[in-house]
């Protein structure tokens, strides 16, 4: 896929709190996602992480398997990078795989913003080894 065709990243956190209407962003990600016409895309890591969150909630957890029906969010490939994987979260000691894996799509995808709403994290953590993360937050 081309680096130009990817415009967003997305996190677990923004897709839980759409779909949860009792989640503590859900206002917030309702106000950010709904206004963004273009595919979501996010990696097999934070997809395990967005139905093991949502495990309880089956009506979110089937519209979140929806938009992966419609194309709506797209899954993209990050495990073939593990050895960069394994170096950042050496780096970030509190970094997960779902974050070490968003991180290298976008060192793939430059342009993407990636959305999320663990600003604490992602704030911190670098692309590149001193780039700035290109972020959407609360």
């Amino acid at each position: 896929m081309k680096a130009s065709a990817i415009d967003y990243l997305v996190d677990a956190g923004p897709i839980v709190g759409l779909l949860s209407e009792t989640d503590q962003w859900h206002a917030w990600s309702d106000s950010v996602l709904t206004v963004i016409d273009a595919q979501l895309a996010t990696t097999e890591t934070v997809w395990g992480e967005i139905c093991h969150l949502l495990r309880r909630n089956r009506i979110a957890l089937f519209a979140a398997i929806e938009a992966l029906e419609t194309g709506r969010i797209v899954l993209l490939p990050a495990w073939d990078r593990a050895a960069r994987i394994r170096i950042l979260m050496e780096h970030y000691p509190q970094m997960d795989a779902g974050d070490a894996s968003l991180v290298v799509l976008s060192e793939r995808f430059p342009k993407a913003k990636i959305i999320t709403t663990d600003v604490r994290d992602f704030t911190v953590y670098r692309r590149f080894r001193n780039d700035a993360l290109p972020l959407i937050h609360p």
